[in-house]
């Protein structure tokens, strides 16, 4: 009888912002405190996926639940008037 292994495919939404010195800061608002940067979008990209990677295996470690996101979760920006 072979065994099969599975493995879940997770993603998270993560929000990448300008940084002030160049590159760009990334963060992962179900993951609170994961975050990372780079001096590029892809290096930035590749930072996040990993600082992911290690937060989930921490969790993991410590027998703490892996956070998931809803697939209906909706990010849009909303205009707020009379404050200048």
């Amino acid at each position: 009888m072979s065994k099969q292994l599975s493995k879940r495919i997770l993603k998270y939404t993560v929000i990448f912002e300008p940084a002030e010195e160049g590159g760009y800061v990334a963060t992962v608002p179900a993951l609170p405190g994961c975050a990372t940067q780079g001096e590029t979008f892809e290096e930035t990209v590749e930072m996040i996926q990993d600082a992911i990677s290690g937060y989930l295996a921490v969790l993991k470690d410590e027998k703490q639940e892996i956070p998931t996101e809803k697939e209906d979760l909706v990010v849009t920006k909303v205009s707020i008037h009379g404050f200048v």
